[in-house]
């Protein structure tokens, strides 16, 4: 079995910064691309930032040069670090991991429960 276990979120202000992290456990042979998505309500999940085993990172335009998505692969972590927030930024972020099981055959996609990030004065 595998787990993804997301923290970090919470109320900011906007202005203000959080930092998400996301941590993958289990019977994992093998990371490969990590990524955090949103969902804000009466709206489709969308994809903010994706960051694959090579370190390249893709983001959403509405995030880029606010966000920065990053990993740990010694400990399976994924993190992502929110600055300036907007409260367009409201939304659930659910962590996505693509991941192998034991070994290369079985490669899935994971998600993390979701956390909660909301910006309000």
């Amino acid at each position: 079995q595998v787990q993804l276990v997301e923290s970090g979120g919470g109320l900011v202000q906007p202005g203000g910064s959080l930092r998400l992290s996301c941590a993958a456990s289990g019977s994992i042979f093998r990371v490969y691309a990590m990524g955090w998505y949103r969902q804000a309500p009466g709206k489709e999940r969308e994809l903010v930032a994706l960051i694959n085993s090579g370190g390249t990172t893709t983001y959403t335009e509405s995030v880029k040069g606010r966000f920065t998505i990053s990993r740990d692969n010694a400990k399976n972590t994924a993190y992502l670090q929110m600055n300036s927030l907007k409260p367009e930024d409201t939304a659930v972020y659910y962590c996505n991991a693509d991941l192998a099981v034991r070994s290369y055959y079985n490669r899935y996609d994971y998600w993390g429960q979701g956390t909660q990030v909301t910006v309000s004065s």
